[in-house]
């Protein structure tokens, strides 16, 4: 490498790291607060916080990598314009070609790296999180529903009230309301309730003691009232099935075998990732230039509006596939065409090959 190759990949290679750093701290942090709220209803365990926390920060570099690069290459360059340093290497007849050649030492590495994520490690990732959440659904009991409070209990969305919740798992003077399709509401009124197991491993039954239990559609004066000693109500566990995943956490040999418009959409949208990484690396060099002491933000904004545009069309097109609009030949593709024209026409804008083509 030339003194001036390592002088560019030192400064892009410093910046990527800084920006990707803190933009997966911010994220890191706001899903922290989501898995603790998770945590308190009981859908996350609480020995599997960082679990989750890191497999969630697995999926987030398929963003985090493409973006932190190109921000990366804006801020980097943009400081190189600012301090003349870049209009001084023009001058010695340093091109696009010598930019670009550094930036393909990152680059290659980066986006093979996001290219692993969003093919494998990502949806993996993605099933874990789901089969601990299943997990976790499935230990679920009575000792999650806190006294003086209206808690959704079971897969069937039961509302519960107790007055209090005893360490043995056992309910003191309990509410209960659930919709039932056939007979519409049913609200039952008892001194005690507990949980114990069903006739198989995928069903529990919560038995209340010496109650009564109102049975009818709201609105009507047809209510049954019916009083009990006991009053059992079963419900099946929630289970996962990692046999039937959706598209999205599929391994990518599936989505390779499958030929339904979901899986292709899925597909292609993995495909894009690294693709798109590459696409804005190059698009990056032109839109960083600027004039001597313009400022190293001074383009930042361009940028992100550039990035968000680029990300929203392909969340668009994959939509549309999905959705049958555009045909799985054209998906995705003409998003990144589009970018690549327009990369190739501020490169030439900006080193006069459109006037070199004329002539």
């Amino acid at each position: 490498m030339r003194i001036l190759d390592r002088y560019l990949f030192r400064e892009i290679a410093a910046t990527w790291f800084a920006v990707t750093a803190v933009l997966l701290l911010i994220l890191l942090t706001n899903q922290f607060a989501q898995v603790l709220g998770e945590v308190a209803k009981g859908d996350v365990p609480k020995d599997a916080v960082f679990e989750v926390i890191a497999l969630s920060a697995i999926q987030y570099l398929t963003v985090l990598i493409p973006v932190g690069l190109f921000l990366a290459v804006m801020l980097a360059l943009g400081r190189l314009y600012r301090d003349s340093e870049m209009p001084a290497m023009m001058a010695c007849r340093i091109g696009p070609a010598g930019i670009y050649r550094p930036l393909a030492l990152l680059l290659v590495p980066l986006a093979a790296g996001v290219g692993w994520v969003a093919l494998e490690a990502g949806p993996a990732a993605m099933t874990e999180i789901e089969r601990i959440g299943a997990e976790a659904r499935r230990e679920a009991d009575l000792a999650s529903i806190e006294a003086g409070r209206f808690t959704t209990f079971g897969p069937d969305q039961a509302v519960v009230y107790t007055e209090r919740a005893r360490e043995d798992g056992v309910l003191e003077n309990v509410f209960l309301k659930r919709r039932i399709a056939e007979r519409g509401v049913e609200v039952v009124i008892a001194e005690r309730g507990e949980q114990i197991d069903g006739e198989d491993a995928d069903t529990r039954v919560l038995v209340l003691s010496n109650g009564r239990r109102y049975e009818g559609v709201p609105g009507t004066a047809g209510f049954r009232v019916v009083e009990f000693g006991e009053h059992g109500i079963p419900y099946r566990l929630p289970t996962f099935d990692p046999s039937d995943p959706e598209p999205r956490s599929m391994p990518f040999a599936s989505l390779l075998r499958a030929d339904g418009v979901p899986e292709l959409a899925e597909l292609q949208w993995r495909l894009s990732i690294p693709l798109s990484t590459i696409l804005l690396a190059l698009l990056a060099v032109p839109l960083s230039k600027s004039r001597p002491r313009a400022g190293r933000y001074g383009r930042i904004a361009i940028g992100l509006l550039v990035f968000i545009i680029y990300l929203n069309m392909l969340n668009a097109a994959k939509a549309w596939i999905e959705q049958g609009s555009v045909s799985p030949a054209l998906g995705l593709w003409w998003v990144h065409a589009g970018v690549a024209v327009f990369t190739l026409g501020l490169l030439s804008a900006q080193n006069g090959w459109h006037r070199r083509l004329l002539r």
